[in-house]
């Protein structure tokens, strides 16, 4: 008997290569081949599977099939016209006499003409120029709310909106929030305008489709794609940072621009990059942002709720020193005085565990928790101290970025040396210098590069607060504290440290 063999091989098309994904040998009986239609079927299983739609394939293994997003066509012509372009102009001052900057020339030499123009125009003060900026917005509602970033129009003198048909508008400053880098804006049209509906950016998954929309460089409406790369971005920004991360190419002038999800709905703000990256972005989620829009165009301002408290995050050590079963809360490093904290009669070194029955786990979600509840509201918040669990009934206040409170009281400077250590007493000047309200504890004012204290971490400047739950007041203290142990004993200091808070350092007598 005869036999026929036919290799078929399939090419599947992506990123504009062909790869061979395979062979496949068929033996046919007796049988005449029609290679017409063995091709027709290749063809159409090409095309189904793989050549519809535009964007990359994306292969899943549940279903089998491929899921690809179809061109970004449709809505970047939903939403471009309510994109608009921001442009502003400000006064700045310039540097140096009469705003010219002379540089040296190829050996080292000042220029020449630098005399001669102080000569002639004498040491003047700063000029004053108009500089010209750029940035991006969107309409969110048909009388002509435009949200952009506050950094956008931060100091303008003037503030131009251009929309999609070419006509503009001058614009009037309804409210803006510099913490989260918001502002509301107004425009007065003729007639309604293209707006852009909110979204839910708390829905947003991680390699979700996005596009991004604004002027990067005053290249108006520029449409760009991406995937969500990461939530809840801290980059150091403010106290409320929470931002989602795209991979979507956002350049300077695209700030203030909308992240659009694949309905055509407002997730983000696009608002940072990473000068030194490619690829990174960063969006405000609309899910932050809608509330305090809201009371921008209610109030013009932005009020939050204030406890008085200053907060980090605890450690693992510093859960095992308080005796918690777990690090979930947060650690009170100071109490401002007169505030609501301090009223209700919350101390230094509380643990704030829950507020309004709501755990906490970390600080940002606490500031992001009391800045939500309005001011006048009482909050429940219960604390863990002496390892008992306390509760308090607060009546917040409003939250004042600007307020800092400073306190000293002089004290007698002594030195001691024990475990390479040499600490000395608080005094007024140093609390100025570190900043701190709480003057209980010893400062480290020198440590030997060969001790134990050295080898445990515990750095100059460090002041220690307790050691084994002894609270340190003053160097007799810090001294006592030491001689009650034994060699071989291990010691707990609870220190807190500029720029890092409270810590535990443990290390071996």
């Amino acid at each position: 008997m005869n036999h026929e063999t036919l290799g078929l091989y399939c090419f599947v098309h992506r990123k504009e290569k062909c790869l061979i994904m395979g062979a496949m040998e068929i033996q046919r009986k007796n049988l005449k081949v029609n290679l017409f239609f063995i091709v027709l079927m290749l063809l159409c299983g090409l095309t189904a599977a793989h050549l519809s739609g535009f964007g990359p394939t994306v292969y899943a293994k549940s279903t089998g099939t491929f899921d690809a997003p179809e061109s970004f066509s449709r809505l970047a012509d939903m939403a471009s016209p309510a994109v608009v372009n921001i442009r502003i102009e400000k006064t700045v001052k310039s540097r140096g006499p009469s705003g010219r900057q002379f540089q040296r020339d190829p050996f080292g030499r000042e220029s020449p003409f630098k005399d001669f123009f102080e000569r002639f125009f004498g040491e003047e003060g700063q000029r004053e120029f108009r500089q010209p900026s750029v940035g991006s917005g969107f309409i969110i509602d048909k009388s002509g709310y435009v949200v952009t970033n506050n950094h956008v129009i931060e100091n303008a003198d003037k503030i131009v909106v251009k929309l999609d048909d070419d006509n503009e508008f001058d614009a009037e400053v309804v409210g803006r929030d510099p913490n989260t880098d918001i502002a509301l804006l107004k425009i007065k049209a003729d007639r309604d305008l293209p707006f852009i509906k909110l979204g839910d950016s708390k829905k947003l998954k991680i390699g979700q489709w996005v596009l991004a929309i604004g002027s990067p460089f005053g290249l108006e409406r520029t449409v760009t794609a991406g995937i969500v790369s990461a939530k809840g971005r801290v980059i150091g920004s403010g106290p409320y940072d929470d931002f989602i991360q795209t991979d979507a190419s956002i350049n300077p002038g695209n700030s203030g621009g909308p992240l659009l999800n694949m309905d055509g709905e407002v997730v983000g703000i696009n608002t940072a990059i990473i000068a030194s990256a490619t690829g990174i972005g960063f969006a405000i989620p609309i899910s932050l942002a809608e509330g305090i829009i809201a009371q921008l165009k209610s109030e013009g301002e932005v009020t939050r709720g204030w406890l008085g408290v200053a907060i980090q995050d605890l450690t693992v050590e510093m859960a095992e020193y308080y005796g918690l079963k777990d690090r979930k809360g947060v650690l009170v490093a100071d109490v401002f005085k007169g505030d609501p904290a301090d009223k209700a009669g919350i101390q230094a070194k509380d643990i704030i565990l829950e507020v309004n029955d709501r755990k906490i786990e970390t600080s940002r979600q606490l500031t992001s928790m009391i800045a939500g509840l309005k001011v006048g509201e009482t909050a429940k918040v219960e604390v863990f101290r002496d390892r008992r669990i306390k509760t308090f009934s607060i009546k917040l206040a409003k939250r004042d970025d600007a307020r800092l409170s400073a306190r000293a009281r002089p004290r007698e400077r002594q030195e001691e040396e024990e475990l390479g250590i040499r600490v000395a007493e608080l005094t007024a000047e140093m609390a100025r210098q570190f900043n701190i309200e709480d003057m209980t504890g010893v400062v480290v004012v020198d440590i030997a590069s060969d001790s134990k204290g050295s080898e445990a971490g515990i750095q100059s400047g460090d002041i220690i607060k307790e050691i084994n739950h002894r609270v340190i007041e003053t160097v007799d203290d810090y001294k006592t504290a030491i001689q009650k142990t034994e060699e071989g004993d291990n010691l707990n200091f609870f220190i807190w440290r500029r720029n890092a808070g409270f810590l535990v350092v443990k290390l071996t007598r």
